[in-house]
């Protein structure tokens, strides 16, 4: 069986904790035989260098950040296998920008996330104050609509955290919407992979990004499956790896994947 975590962090994003070769030493003390790194794209549409210094890298860094991924899979080839990639947010109106410039590097894959809706970041607990029920049903099928949208961008291998909008806002969740059926009909119709997401018992929300619900739906339609922790902190890297792979078989899954060279490759569970 062979182990392995595509998504994670490290220091340049401003959010998290270590360089890029604690997050390999980590995943070979871990006993895993692939680590991905996958640290956040800068903001490239925006004329600032870097317009917000903790959340994502500087767009100078982000030829250092390859350079260096680059250097250490070489590095490290006789001691774990490293994948090179990236997590792209998703914004509609600059897709083909980021496109662009993903292709002018060797990438192995790029996760796409939506990480902000109508301008604001999910994850700011102010945005949901005060937030009526009708509120959070219109941001939940925009933000379904979102990752829909990025699952037929033709962009990203990997969809990350599918239902993060629950984060610091759990009670999105329980908001039920023909909208979630149409986001994992457009991820099936796109034929793109779906990570599950071990990050979530960090936040509010609790448990793994998708919930078992939703996962039990994509499921039924056939989507296809990967695994990241979205470790920030190296001590993180490949948590619950094995309980996630025991669940995804116990329901029914009998795959997942991860990538190199942007290509897809079938690992069996």
């Amino acid at each position: 069986m062979t182990t392995f975590d595509l998504h994670t962090h490290h220091s340049r994003c401003g959010h998290a904790r270590g360089e890029l070769r604690s997050y390999i030493e980590a995943a070979i003390s871990h006993g895993l035989d692939i680590i991905g790194v996958s640290d956040h794209s800068p903001f490239f549409a925006d004329p600032a260098e870097q317009p917000l210094p903790g959340v994502a890298m500087a767009k100078s860094e982000f030829p250092a950040y390859l350079d260096e991924a680059i250097r250490l899979r070489a590095e490290y080839r006789d001691r774990i296998k490293v994948l090179v990639g990236v997590e792209s947010d998703y914004f509609p109106e600059h897709a083909e920008l980021y496109a662009s410039i993903y292709a002018r590097y060797p990438l192995d894959y790029v996760i796409g996330s939506v990480h902000v809706l109508d301008g604001v970041d999910l994850f700011r607990r102010e945005r949901w104050q005060g937030a009526s029920k009708a509120d959070l049903r219109k941001a939940k099928e925009d933000y379904c609509d979102l990752v829909a949208r990025s699952a037929s961008a033709g962009m990203f291998d990997i969809l990350g955290h599918i239902d993060v909008i629950k984060a610091v806002c759990p009670e999105i969740a329980e908001i039920d919407t023909p909208a979630v059926d149409t986001m994992l009909d457009a991820i099936v119709a796109a034929d793109v992979v779906v990570e599950v997401n071990t990050s979530g018992k960090t936040k509010d929300c609790g448990g793994w990004y998708p919930a078992d619900d939703l996962l039990e739906r994509a499921r039924r339609r056939g989507v296809k499956m990967t695994f990241g922790s979205d470790a920030h902190d190296p001590e993180r890297v490949g948590e619950e790896h094995e309980l996630v792979r025991k669940q995804l078989k116990e329901m029914g899954f009998r795959e997942w994947y991860v990538f190199e060279q942007r290509r897809r490759i079938r690992l069996p569970l």
